[in-house]
């Protein structure tokens, strides 16, 4: 019973997973409030955010450079406690999680 479970789990996930562990900024609106958040994982699709003591509103921007140069849309898909996971809703770019990942925070693939 356990091993279907585990196995379904793998099966929602679409693209590889990059254990990160850097801050970032939301913004729900282009001019509005910037706040940052914790970015703990991210994907070509999406993104983990933990988030203590903070709303994270159901679609927002996330800038991922410290110069707010890469900027992506998303709206968050589920909620569990302090963590969020949310999908990009502007185009697909191919590779975005590993460069992502690799160039801003100097992270490891991972299943997480």
């Amino acid at each position: 019973m356990w091993r279907a479970t585990e196995l379904m789990a793998a099966d929602r996930r679409r693209t590889v997973r990059y254990a990160t562990n850097g801050v970032v900024h939301i913004q729900s609106t282009i001019g509005g409030p910037v706040k940052d958040c914790r970015l703990t994982d991210i994907s070509d699709g999406g993104v983990r955010l933990y988030a203590e003591g903070l709303q994270v509103p159901d679609d927002f921007h996330i800038w991922l450079t410290p110069d707010n140069v890469q900027r992506r849309r998303c709206r968050v898909v589920w909620r569990l406690g302090h963590e969020v996971g949310a999908e990009f809703t502007d185009q697909a770019q191919q590779d975005f999680g590993k460069q992502a990942a690799l160039a801003q925070f100097g992270t490891r693939r991972g299943a997480v």
